[in-house]
């Protein structure tokens, strides 16, 4: 009997190692493509214990990928074209992404990118087979912080409602509120982002081995997301009970960050315990793979094929965003003329944000209604990982100088008879309140969701018109009528908007 000569030297229920060889160099070309959003990927790990659990994803998806070896035995690879088509929508991603400076989505495009090269390379039932191990790689991507301000103003409702119905008076400001026996404040620390991420990775992966019902995992997923949240509301509300209880002596430093996470383990505990009680046995094993030709075994000329074709079409978008940036770099200074304004400063700005630092910058103190107003321009230019207009670590208040941030809500305002759409914040300072307006100029054009303000960015800089932007902030001081402080940034405006805008303009054309 003749041997298939395409299935020569391949061992029967297993992939060649020439094949296993082909698809770890495209994986390795990959990372190599794609170095630097790797690298970012890798700084977040190391800067921040949120996203520390990123150097165990991969080691946990190759596990599982092992776990299930036998799939290898039983199912045969065969290429799938159609996910080349995947692919380019990842790097597509990736270059939109990157000229908008959206340094997330530009993880999860490249992270995707593997799952779908395994699928261009193995096929939709071998890759199938796989897909939960291919896909939790993407808890490789440090996100999560997108949810910090939601979390902490769930906190402070959960934690003062509950130390109401315990019978004590609260005076609230924003996130921060007063007990008879002490303040309390909520900040990034109490908004329970590291607990909810940690049992959401923990909670997808414990649905994965110990069920085979789609339902069971999908509740206990959803119990994984619910339930580290509440526990946070609870946490916060024995810790401010303890210091209460105690006269402020205990659970006011550190040692109440050390109650929250023995708090968080029994938690933990206590679900994965209760989930072990609708434990499932795996599934029976399927059936032997296709007649006539060993599982696995596919000539490595079809493989190398879909391989090189996947590679071109990853390598495509970095070279994209090469000539993206050559045509769109300017080299000329920032300069922002504020003679062009109708008011004249009468000191610096006592108030000022917490930015990366920008290329140029227009402030000073103003008086307008009667009131100081303080104006911050900040302008960039050329916008890398250390330089962006729309970041998360840029932010309204200054913990530095003791600002921080007690709320914030959309407006529309009418200035000088157009609308202008801004965010309105108000900050605590050691001086006082402030009322914060703020928006962002981005490719000509005002905008204050920091959404639309990427994708114009975006836009911009694959048009090729460069991607300068500017962040525009006026503040005032504010007591109990907030209404006399936004009539008087009213009339700052006013008198300011449209020479703020002529200045942006002009520092953009030189």
């Amino acid at each position: 009997m003749n041997e298939h000569p395409a299935l020569a030297g391949a061992a029967p229920g297993r992939l060649s190692v020439p094949k296993i060889g082909i698809l770890v160099a495209a994986c390795v070309a990959l990372l190599l493509l794609y170095w630097s959003t790797a690298a970012s990927m890798v700084a977040v790990w190391n800067s921040s214990e949120t996203f520390a659990h990123g150097y165990a994803i991969v080691p946990i998806s190759l596990w599982l990928i092992w776990r299930r070896r036998e799939v290898f035995g039983r199912i045969p690879a065969v290429p799938y074209w159609p996910a080349l088509a995947v692919l380019a929508l990842c790097g597509a991603g990736w270059l939109l992404a990157r000229a908008g400076e959206v340094q997330v989505v530009m993880q999860y495009a490249f992270v995707a990118m593997f799952p779908v090269v395994a699928l261009a390379v193995l096929g939709r039932r071998l890759a199938g087979a796989l897909a939960f191990p291919l896909l939790f790689l993407l808890f490789a991507v440090p996100f999560g912080e997108v949810f910090v301000q939601p979390l902490i103003n769930f906190t402070a409702d959960f934690t003062i409602a509950m130390v109401r119905a315990t019978g004590i008076p609260v005076l609230r400001n924003g996130t921060m509120f007063e007990l008879p026996t002490g303040n309390w404040s909520v900040v990034e620390a109490c908004s329970g982002v590291r607990y909810l991420i940690s049992s959401i990775t923990l909670g997808c992966l414990y649905a994965y081995l110990s069920y085979r019902s789609t339902t069971r995992r999908a509740l206990f997923i959803g119990l994984s997301i619910v339930v580290p949240i509440v526990a946070n509301g609870l946490r916060a509300y024995m810790i401010v009970m303890i210091g209460h209880m105690s006269g402020m002596e205990l659970a006011t430093g550190v040692d109440h960050l050390i109650y929250g996470w023995l708090f968080f383990g029994l938690v933990m505990f206590i679900m994965f315990w209760i989930g072990s009680y609708w434990r499932e046995d795996d599934a029976a094993p399927a059936a032997a793979a296709v007649a006539g030709r060993p599982a696995g075994a596919l000539a490595a000329r079809p493989i190398t094929g879909v391989a090189i074709a996947a590679l071109l079409v990853a390598a495509l978008w970095p070279a994209l965003g090469v000539v993206s940036d050559k045509a769109s770099y300017n080299p000329a200074p920032v300069r922002l003329d504020g003679a062009r304004l109708a008011s004249t400063p009468s000191g610096e700005a006592a108030w000022k944000p917490e930015f990366l630092a920008p290329d140029a910058a227009l402030g000073g103190r103003y008086t307008a209604a009667g009131a100081p107003i303080h104006l911050n321009v900040l302008y960039y230019r050329n916008q890398g990982p250390g330089k962006r207009l729309i970041s998360s670590v840029n932010r309204v208040d200054n913990r530095d100088a003791k600002f921080q941030q007690v709320g914030s809500s959309g407006r529309l305002e009418e200035i000088g008879g157009r609308k202008l759409a801004l965010r309105e914040t108000r900050v605590k300072g050691p001086d006082g309140n402030y009322l914060v307006w703020h928006w962002t100029w981005v490719d000509g054009q005002f905008i204050a969701n920091d959404y639309l303000g990427k994708l114009r960015q975006a836009q911009a800089k694959l048009m090729m018109h460069g991607d300068d932007g500017a962040a525009l902030m006026v503040a005032t001081p504010v007591g109990e009528q907030a209404d006399t402080a936004r009539a008087a940034l009213r009339t700052f405006l006013a008198a300011n908007l449209a020479p703020l805008q002529a200045t942006l303009e002009a520092a953009r054309e030189h």
